[in-house]
């Protein structure tokens, strides 16, 4: 009698469960200090996140856009200057021009038509909404990428973030974790942690659909593969389907985007594969 009390006794206090597993998560965001409690910086606009990328994007060529007015020529030599003293290995170049005109095209012809289409029958505070949950499901990537990079606040505060979101986010549509208690999301992937333990990114390339990256991030997108829950969905169409849909949504939070970094470029390729580079890098260093 006193052994089925026992057996039955989570069942029968699910609420000191509960007290248990808010304590310990507690317990990790006070240990945490401020700078890990914000590692992606406090939630922002649409337009504040479009300003973002250009800014990011055009960040390989700010000094030459400072002289375009004065002298075009200088800036056009030290666009390609700068190249040079990036040093990115880039054998496939021509194959990585094609494939950028390829993903272009795609682009204009098809995605950024679905995702307007999209974004008319969907107000961007549904949109937005969606972004979260699917963002909310990518927790084991974010975690176990964290864990092997030996960051374990961040882990503990992805943790944290997973579980109040989850619950009092109603499964992640919400994001009570940020607006609360200042946790932002530590964004990590396997290329990331490849680099973390000194591997180099290897030869540049661009990949169909996907974009700019290298071989060592390319190879990162395997095991993050089977850390997506979404891959796990029995039927494989559906599992196609539901990520297209996560795509489309996203990409209806970001059209223009992708327009105003091509505007501003005199080598589309090369900015597109300098600014890529240079930001893993700097993700990579976090």
């Amino acid at each position: 009698m006193h052994y089925r009390k026992i057996i039955i006794f989570p069942v029968a206090r699910p609420s000191l469960f509960l007290v248990f597993f808010w304590a310990s998560l507690f317990f990790i965001y006070s240990s945490a200090d401020a700078e890990n409690r914000t590692c992606q910086g406090p939630d922002k606009t649409v337009a504040d996140s479009q300003a973002n990328v250009r800014k990011e994007f055009n960040a390989v060529n700010i000094e030459e856009e400072g002289e375009l007015q004065e002298d075009s020529d200088d800036e056009f030599d030290e666009e390609f200057d700068e190249e040079t003293d990036s040093k990115i290995f880039d054998p496939l170049s021509g194959y990585n021009r094609f494939m950028t005109g390829f993903n272009d095209k795609l682009y204009y012809w098809a995605f950024k038509p679905v995702a307007q289409g999209y974004s008319f029958i969907i107000p961007e505070p549904g949109r937005l909404a969606i972004n979260r949950c699917f963002r909310n499901l990518m927790f084991p990537m974010r975690l176990v990428n964290n864990l092997l990079q030996l960051k374990f606040k961040n882990a503990g505060i992805e943790t944290l973030r997973f579980g109040v979101n989850t619950t009092v986010g109603i499964l992640g549509f919400r994001d009570p974790a940020r607006s609360y208690f200042n946790l932002n999301p530590c964004k990590e992937d396997f290329g990331q942690t490849l680099g973390r333990y000194g591997i180099g990114g290897g030869f540049h390339i661009v990949l169909p659909v996907f974009g700019p990256s290298n071989l060592r991030d390319a190879i990162g997108k395997i095991p993050d593969y089977f850390l997506n829950p979404i891959n796990y969905i029995e039927d494989g169409y559906a599992a196609i389907g539901v990520n297209a849909f996560d795509r489309t949504n996203y990409g209806s939070l970001h059209i223009g985007e992708y327009e105003a970094i091509q505007k501003d470029a005199l080598d589309f390729y090369i900015l597109m594969r300098d600014s890529y580079e240079q930001n893993r890098k700097m993700k990579i260093k976090e």
